[in-house]
């Protein structure tokens, strides 16, 4: 059994992008209003900053006046997601559309005492942050009570703990569900669908509320996105027949992924410059040798650039099952084929080629091989 456990709760994501900051003009049919007070601050300025693809990006800023009170106002292009924070770092996630807005909260407890008027999607944050902050909370809990009876080395509490986690894990992940079900025409719902819910887990449920997003909001970013990223996931869900992958092997030839057919197969990307890929190796070998001769093998995916740099991680990490590679990296064409955007990422075929699981390793990894080999 694990001697960790890893407890974390699902957040708002924040990402990067360069994007053109919205202005009032005379012209303008509609404008955004945002306008609140912050009892017990006098001074400073507040930071209307917009949820890029990689980061918050700077949108607009106001002054506080001495009673607590702001007042910012200009246009966007559609409802998404914003921060709005202050010079102390606090901050709290609205909805902006070309509507008025008001906020109040305490200052030193902003996050804690705020509420908004005006904007349900904004509200609809609010209640989202809520049930996430009780799910880090019963996680943090748990996690306390692990790493005591682990230390003690009680193993039948750790085991006990670990199933409680497994439980509270599927809880959070329904609840969330019930969250994104109840709501199906908020941009809230489709960014919760599209990146706090675990798409692989959730593919069905996600795909299925999908076709409400495009019906309700068929313009939005957040709805063009996740269609995207499902998209490319609809030829590799669970249960699917995997995509062939035919390229280079370390001595030329191209290998098939249909040609191992009849095994179960491990196809594994991974890459000679990934640290977290080399320090898996050494368990991925010693699965190898375990199951090898019991119909298991494992089809290396590289998504190296340097021939010589991949051959020579090959050799020392003793990686003696088939190996591909295009040599192109990120842009390896297996890797937009499967969607992967990290790695080391692995995904387990039956023998007849459909993919019946999705990123194991280490105790997982065992686990799995074991219920299908032994």
């Amino acid at each position: 059994m694990k001697k960790q456990l890893i407890l974390a709760a699902a957040s708002i994501l924040v990402m990067s992008a360069c994007q053109k900051k919205g202005v009032a003009t005379e012209d303008s049919d509609k404008s955004y209003r945002i306008s609140g007070k912050i009892n017990n601050m006098t001074t400073g300025k507040v930071f209307l900053d917009e949820l890029g693809e990689q980061a918050f990006v700077p949108f607009d800023t106001a002054q506080i006046n001495k009673d607590g009170t702001f007042v910012m106002e200009g246009t966007v292009a559609e409802p998404a997601i914003y921060k709005l924070g202050f010079e102390n770092q606090e901050g709290i996630m609205l909805v902006v559309d070309n509507k008025s807005i008001e906020v109040t909260a305490d200052s030193g407890q902003v996050a804690q005492t705020y509420t908004v008027t005006g904007s349900k999607d904004s509200e609809l944050i609010q209640e989202l942050n809520k049930i996430m902050q009780s799910m880090q909370q019963n996680a943090t809990a748990l996690n306390q009570q692990f790493q005591e009876a682990s230390t003690a080395g009680n193993e039948a509490e750790v085991k006990r703990l670990q199933e409680q986690f497994m439980a509270l894990q599927q809880e959070n992940q329904n609840q969330l569900k019930a969250f994104v079900k109840a709501n199906p025409s908020s941009v809230v719902s489709v960014y919760t669908a599209g990146n706090v819910l675990n798409l692989d887990e959730h593919y069905t449920f996600v795909d299925s509320m999908n076709t409400a997003f495009k019906s309700a909001l068929p313009n939005s970013k957040y709805t063009k996105s996740l269609e995207a990223r499902l998209s490319k996931m609809r030829s590799t869900a669970m249960g699917s027949a995997a995509p062939d992958i035919k390229l280079p092997s370390p001595d030329g030839p191209e290998i098939a992924l249909t040609s191992l057919r009849g095994k179960y197969v491990l196809i594994d990307f991974w890459a000679s410059w990934c640290g977290p890929c080399r320090k898996e190796n050494p368990n991925v070998v010693r699965m190898y040798n375990k199951y090898k001769d019991k119909g298991f093998e494992i089809f290396g995916v590289s998504l190296d650039q340097d021939r010589a740099k991949w051959l020579k991680a090959i050799e020392a990490d003793k990686l003696t099952w088939p190996h591909v590679s295009d040599l192109k990296g990120w842009e390896s064409s297996a890797a937009t084929l499967y969607g992967i955007t990290a790695i080391p990422q692995t995904i387990l075929l039956d023998k007849e080629g459909k993919i019946i699981a999705k990123n194991l390793r280490g105790e997982a990894l065992e686990e799995k091989l074991a219920s299908l080999l032994n």
